[in-house]
């Protein structure tokens, strides 16, 4: 019988779809980049992610009856309704390994903390916070019916929303600017004749443009832009009230907590939170950085589902992973 000594970790958060394979040990055998896996941000999903399994699996010579088990972070993931979609995104032919879809937020925090209790907030595409406690709690913001508004394309929207309603001043020239100029519009009127009628028709569209317009509002922060800083405070308090909130879960008086994402990860959000936490009320929380990259986490978290040893050599062993994957993403589609 063949030994089933692979298996294959899916992150399927934000605007790609990653994934790696790794042999039981840890050691990388293959990792690939395609589009993104979220239902709600593209319509060829199942394509995206089912070509990165079969692009891992081909690059790396695993037949598929070495595969232990694949797990899959998916954005979008909140229901158990959403397995009518999440499902078939992995059902790649002749692949019979068990299979575990879980939203890209666990997996996130499996890389972060290394499946040890501690609270992730992610603020990027998308946001959401995770906890798992010392009793191994599994509890989202989520669940209390929290959001924190702090998604790249709600920090877009918020800063045109107050600049098109007369809230800037001198310090936000600059913010202003590269507005205009991201819009391709000349004056602030043509910006709010473009806004009135609604942007663009296409949902979609339209929050990926507001999306990357993100990193000149937490930039523009950083610089003293008055509109900017407003927007990116309401959005540091939300993820505040949220750490603090699972942080409750906590018997443990200090909580580790690590962010990630596009926004959580910029300079002006790193320094607020880091301050904001430091008058946090009900724990002490300390600032980590992430250990691995979510599709790592996505290894470690197929790893303990087979049943099979997590050990200090295996981490250290996809210590790479992230590495390899920002040069994969740097370079274009795919490694």
């Amino acid at each position: 019988m063949q030994q089933k000594d692979v298996v294959i970790g899916i992150d399927g958060g934000g605007t790609h779809t990653r994934v790696i394979a790794a042999d039981i040990q840890g050691n990388i055998l293959a990792h690939s980049i395609r589009g993104s896996a979220s239902i709600y941000r593209d319509s060829s999903v199942q394509m995206n992610v089912q070509s990165a399994i079969k692009d891992v699996m081909e690059r790396s010579g695993i037949e598929a009856v070495r595969v232990a088990g694949l797990a899959a972070g998916i954005a979008g993931f909140d229901t158990p309704e959403d397995l009518e979609w999440i499902t078939p995104l992995t059902a790649v032919p002749g692949l019979a390994c068990p299979k575990w879809h879980v939203n890209d937020a666990l997996i996130a925090h499996y890389g972060a903390h290394l499946a040890r209790p501690g609270i992730i907030a992610i603020a990027g595409t998308g946001s959401i916070l995770i906890a798992i406690n010392e009793e191994g709690r599994y509890l989202r913001n989520y669940d209390f019916h929290h959001y924190a508004a702090s998604a790249a394309r709600l920090l877009g929207y918020e800063a045109v929303f107050e600049v098109l309603a007369g809230h800037a001043d001198a310090s936000d020239e600059r913010l202003v600017a590269r507005m205009l100029g991201h819009w391709n519009t000349a004056t602030v009127t043509e910006l709010y004749h473009l806004a009135s009628g609604g942007f663009d028709a296409d949902r979609k569209v339209r929050d990926r443009c507001f999306g990357r317009f993100a990193p000149a509002v937490t930039e523009e922060a950083a610089l003293g832009s008055a509109a900017a800083i407003r927007v990116c405070n309401r959005a540091v308090k939300q993820i505040k009230t949220g750490i603090e909130l699972l942080g409750a879960s906590f018997k443990q008086h200090l909580v580790p907590v690590a962010f990630i994402g596009s926004v959580a990860g910029s300079s002006y959000f790193q320094e607020k939170l880091r301050e904001e936490l430091k008058n946090a009320s009900n724990k002490q929380y300390t600032v980590v950085t992430p250990q691995l990259p979510p599709a790592a986490g996505a290894v470690l978290y197929a790893l303990e589902q087979a049943g099979l040893p997590v050990t200090d050599e295996v981490i250290r062993r996809l210590q790479p992973s992230g590495a390899l994957l920002r040069q994969a993403l740097g370079h274009g589609a795919q490694a």
